[in-house]
Parts: C-alpha cells; sequence; structure tokens
C-alpha cells in the first residue's frame, strides 16, 4: 500500500479506502438474529484482506443501513488503534435527533471514538446551514471531539461546486469526501480550497460514479490499452497530489485485486496516466469539437434557477462523456436518478418543460442556440425506467 499525508489531520492515510456501503446485509437496520452467517464471514474476509494489505481506512455510515453493525461485530477482532475508522451521519434541523442518529453509530459499531467523523451529505445550502449555523451540529460535533469520542471532523457532499467551495473556506472541516475524477472535473475548485486549508480529500466512488468502470465501454478499453479503465482513472486521480485516497466500494476480498496491480504504477502515475489521457481527450474532441469541450459547463446555471428544475449542467455533462467515449451505460444509470434521489442527484429529466423559457435562461452559455437539441438527444439516449438510490430500492 501507499500512503499520504491526510491534510491536517495528520493521518497516514492509504491511498484505497476500504468502502462499507456495499458489504451490508440490508439497506436499513437489521435485529442480530437475522444476519446470515455466510455474508457476515465475507464482510470479515474482505475487512481482513483489506488490512492485511495495509489499506487501514475503514469506512461506512449510518445511512448504510446494516453496514454499522455488522463492522462492530468484527472490529474487536483487530488491533483498534491500528484502523482509521469513519462513519457519517447526516445533519439534521434538530441537532438532537443528529445526536440521537450519533449515538445510534457508535452503540452499532461498539467503539469509543471515531477516527473521522463526516457530516455526511452536505448536498445543499439548507444542509450546510444546519451544520454551521450558531447551535447547529457542528456544535454538536465539537463537544464530542472535546470529549473524544471523534478525533477529527469532516463531511460528504453531492452539492454544486458552489456549496462545496462555500464549505471548504469555511475553515471547519478537517476533510471532504467529494466527487472528483475524469468523466466529472467541475469541483476541481473546491479542491485547490481545500489543499489551502490543508483539508484532506476522499475521492467519492471513482469507479461507479466515476463511469461505471467496472463494466467499460469497448472504447474506453481499446483506449486504455494495458491498463484497466478503473486503473487509468485511479492513476488520473492520484497523479494529483492534492488528492489523498480513493474510495473503493467492497463486496468481496477479491474487489481489491485490480487497484492492489495498479499500484505498480503508482510512482509513475502521471507518465503512464498521461498518454492516455491524451487520447481521451483527443476522441472527445473528434467527437464532439474543441470548443464544446473546453467550455460546455460555461454559462450555464444550477438546476434551481431553471425551468422545471431540469438540471442541465449535470445532463450535459452526461451527454459530454457517453457521446464521445460510448460510456452510456453510465449515462442511463445516473440520468434515470434525475427526480427519484432528493439532494442527493437533485434536479430532473429533460422533459416537460418550457424550452423558450430555458433558452433564455441559458443565454450566456456559447451552445445556448444548440442546447435545447442536445437536451432532446441527450434524453432519448438515456432515458429508461425511473431508478432509485440504492438505499431506497
Amino acid at each position: 500500500m501507499k500512503y499520504r499525508r491526510y491534510g491536517r489531520t495528520e493521518l497516514k492515510m492509504p491511498v484505497i479506502t476500504c468502502g462499507g456501503m456495499r458489504f451490508q446485509q440490508s439497506w436499513s437496520d437489521i435485529a442480530l438474529e437475522d444476519l446470515k452467517g455466510g455474508g457476515q464471514a465475507n464482510l470479515e474476509a474482505a475487512v481482513r484482506f483489506s488490512l492485511q494489505v495495509g489499506s487501514n481506512h475503514i469506512e461506512t455510515a449510518r445511512g448504510y443501513g446494516s453496514s454499522e453493525m455488522q463492522l462492530g461485530l468484527i472490529l474487536p477482532k483487530f488491533n483498534r488503534e491500528e484502523l482509521i475508522l469513519q462513519t457519517k451521519v447526516a445533519p439534521e434541523k434538530d441537532p438532537k435527533v443528529f445526536l440521537e442518529n450519533f449515538e445510534k453509530s457508535m452503540a452499532y459499531l461498539k467503539t469509543d471514538y471515531i477516527d473521522l467523523f463526516s457530516f455526511h451529505g452536505i448536498n445543499n445550502a439548507e444542509l450546510l446551514d444546519w451544520v454551521l449555523r450558531d447551535g447547529g451540529c457542528m456544535e454538536v460535533a465539537h463537544k464530542l471531539r472535546e470529549q473524544g469520542r471523534i478525533r477529527h471532523i469532516g463531511y460528504s457532499t453531492h452539492a454544486s461546486n458552489q456549496v462545496i467551495c462555500k464549505a471548504n473556506e469555511s475553515g471547519q472541516f478537517d476533510y471532504f469526501n467529494v466527487h472528483w475524477y475524469f468523466v466529472n472535473e467541475l469541483n476541481w475548485e473546491s479542491i485547490e480550497i481545500a489543499k489551502k486549508q490543508d483539508m484532506g480529500v476522499f475521492i467519492i466512488s471513482p469507479n461507479d460514479k466515476g463511469g461505471k468502470l467496472y463494466e467499460p465501454s469497448q472504447k474506453l478499453v481499446d483506449i486504455c490499452g494495458d491498463l484497466h479503465p478503473m486503473q487509468w482513472n485511479a492513476l488520473f486521480c492520484l497523479s494529483r497530489p492534492e488528492v489523498h485516497t480513493l474510495s473503493m466500494g467492497v463486496s468481496c476480498p477479491q474487489d481489491f485485486d485490480t487497484h492492489l496491480e495498479m499500484l505498480d504504477y503508482y510512482d509513475i502515475a502521471e507518465e503512464t496516466m498521461k498518454p492516455v489521457e491524451e487520447k481521451l481527450r483527443a476522441e472527445m474532441v473528434k467527437v464532439l469539437g474543441a470548443d464544446w469541450c473546453s467550455g460546455w459547463w460555461k454559462g450555464i446555471p444550477e438546476w434551481e434557477e431553471l425551468p422545471s428544475g431540469v438540471n442541465v449542467k449535470e445532463i450535459l455533462r452526461l451527454y459530454t462523456y457517453a457521446k464521445s467515449l460510448d460510456i452510456v451505460g453510465w449515462g442511463k444509470m445516473r440520468y434515470n436518478l434525475l427526480g427519484n434521489a432528493e439532494h442527493w442527484f437533485p434536479g430532473r429529466k429533460a422533459k416537460d418543460y418550457d424550452k423558450v423559457e430555458l433558452r433564455e435562461k441559458v443565454a450566456e452559455s456559447p451552445f445556448a442556440d444548440q442546447i435545447v437539441d442536445i437536451l432532446d438527444e441527450a434524453h432519448a439516449l438515456f432515458d429508461e425506467a425511473e431508478l432509485k438510490r440504492l438505499s431506497e430500492s
């Protein structure tokens, strides 16, 4: 394993994190007697293998159903001081409810302290306010830290770059979990602010939300050559010193294999990654044109400002990479969450909206005259049965 200093936490962070969203048995809390022995044995095997290869950062959340309880059953088998344990609890308007949920996490995890505590899903300005306002959830977190029950305070986010930057500029967080990878570079400004604040930077879901790379398009496979697309994307992220760790959702020990092989290139990440990046960007320019690739997002308001809440910026992002690199399965997966995932993936599909009004709203885009037609094309390309987030399935 390779390690990086995790910002001002001073933790020695493995560059691969053992993410616990996928190895739980249920998306809701369940009774101990309802646990299946095989699933629990598999979870233990995955965590044990993770620690054997040096990935000692174990990450879970109150919102991951039975994950915390299942982890709590096996954590006593390991040296707690060698673990970097992270859990996440969603902010609440009422800090008392937030504290009650935190106590549930501690009870399930059966631990005296959390190394990395996160506010789970600061996804819009209102949720950020619930955390930072006087008497808000941050004050509860500070008291917990004073008591020694948590050591570092951070947050995870699916918010717009504007909201994330505001959170980071507050100086209140030691680290954050953020979406940033090849198919989503729009949050880079927030990472630059994090660097100035000496915050830890954790990349969420580079394999799934980063392009469904475990089922890559043939075009991606061909361009990446000897590297698996998951390996290439990991090197793309880790070639930036501002990035410290990549989350890998683990369901079994074998899920580590591809990324462990990626570490063979860790010390030459930039020179290994760059030729593939150049080929990918050249293909994008070939299909979509240089002007589009260098500024498709410019002048696009956030979804709240657009008719019927159509999330134009997100749809254009999905279209850009799906159209040029054939990442259509990923585009469908993300597009059909629109309208069904609340603040986790906000806004709506490109249907049943006022096209005249939308043209007016995107007038500052260099592609204002094309956007409605592109939205129609994207809808035809992606639209299928509506999806729900895994936790709500």
